[in-house]
């Protein structure tokens, strides 16, 4: 789904190969329209590119909310009908504080969490390895906006928290940031900018920069590549970047 772009189809057998659920199929569709790309099933009469196609979701879409709309009364009448006879609905163990219940609840939460947090960690904690602690975290959350990766840096903090906790990751990484002067807190992030996407030349960086809305030494929004090339170049001496990029 990362790799899909505007005009690309994405091919499947059938549907239970994509989708749990109607609805989790039709967010899947939607996140694809979105990009402005198409879907295909080819055991099922479904391809967004073709008129035939879009009438087979909206029926599915109809049939979605028809389901969602009786699971909801039938969850309301069997609480009513609970209620009726003195019951609660819930856990008991919850409602009642158990602590054996608290726990589990716990530890399936906690495991959910840490399951959300690896399945995409190889995305964003060579980036977070790179620039920590030598930038703040709202300086590590802005990199990563910018690859794509959106964390709020509170919950950026907390998943290399649960990292740590598990030995997944350098507790070092969790060490305040240091204060630095202005030049030197630009040097490390145009080297941290540089080392999460070698790819990206002296112009690119100067683009990310002005699109995070940071200012040049001199205080100019606007970064030329020379602007960059001394930034980098100062950070090499000092072992922070690899080797020289393109202009």
């Amino acid at each position: 789904m990362s790799e899909i772009g505007a005009g690309d189809v994405l091919v499947v057998v059938r549907l239970d190969r994509l989708a749990r659920s109607v609805s989790h199929l039709l967010d899947v569709i939607e996140e694809l329209s979105e990009k402005g790309a198409h879907f295909r099933s080819l055991r099922d009469p479904i391809d967004t590119s073709t008129p035939q196609g879009m009438f087979s979701l909206q029926v599915l879409g109809a049939v979605a909310q028809l389901e969602r709309a009786l699971i909801s009364e039938r969850t309301k009448a069997g609480i009513a009908a609970a209620r009726s006879k003195g019951r609660l609905p819930g856990n008991p163990g919850i409602r009642e504080r158990r602590p054996e219940a608290l726990a589990k609840m716990t530890a399936v939460q906690r495991a959910s969490y840490g399951a959300r947090v690896q399945s995409n960690m190889n995305a964003w904690l060579p980036t977070v390895r790179r620039m920590r602690p030598d930038h703040n975290w709202d300086d590590v959350a802005r990199v990563l906006k910018q690859r794509g990766v959106d964390w709020t840096p509170e919950r950026l903090r907390r998943a290399v928290k649960w990292l740590v906790t598990e030995r997944l990751a350098d507790p070092k990484l969790l060490d305040r940031a240091s204060p630095r002067l202005p030049e030197d807190r630009l040097m490390t992030l145009v080297a941290g900018i540089s080392q999460s996407n070698p790819d990206l030349s002296l112009r690119d960086i100067a683009t990310q920069l002005e699109r995070l809305h940071e200012r040049t030494p001199r205080g100019s929004a606007k970064w030329s590549a020379s602007s960059v090339k001394n930034l980098l170049d100062r950070a090499r001496r000092l072992g922070l970047a690899g080797e020289p990029l393109a202009p």
